[in-house]
């Protein structure tokens, strides 16, 4: 990746990780120009959400505020942790599953 693919990607990267809507709307815009930088951030955007949908659904089962909160933090810590890459032009994936979103999705962005 070239420092103008970063640049150029940028805006797209951040609204990725801004729900799923978000994550849709920078894929259509990508569509174009092929941007590899937008492309690995949005991989990344979408695991993230469909992880957080699934998990919510089986933690939704549970009542306990404990269980919900620490869920809630840990996403929320994701996501951050996705935005500020992408703002800052990084390609780090998210620590745990970020390599497996990059193996699941590699159709999208080619």
């Amino acid at each position: 990746m070239t420092n103008q693919e970063v640049k150029d990607g940028k805006t797209y990267a951040c609204i990725a990780y801004l729900t799923l809507f978000g994550t849709l709307i920078a894929f259509f815009m990508n569509q174009e120009r092929r941007n590899t930088f937008t492309s690995y951030h949005i991989r990344q955007a979408l695991g993230l959400g469909l992880s957080y949908i699934i998990i919510a659904y089986m933690i939704g089962g549970f009542d306990s505020w404990n269980v919900t909160t620490a869920f809630w933090i840990v996403f929320l810590g994701l996501y951050i942790f996705g935005i500020i890459d992408a703002f800052n032009g990084k390609t780090t994936t998210i620590p745990g599953i970020g390599p497996l979103f990059q193996k699941l999705f590699k159709s999208i962005g080619q």
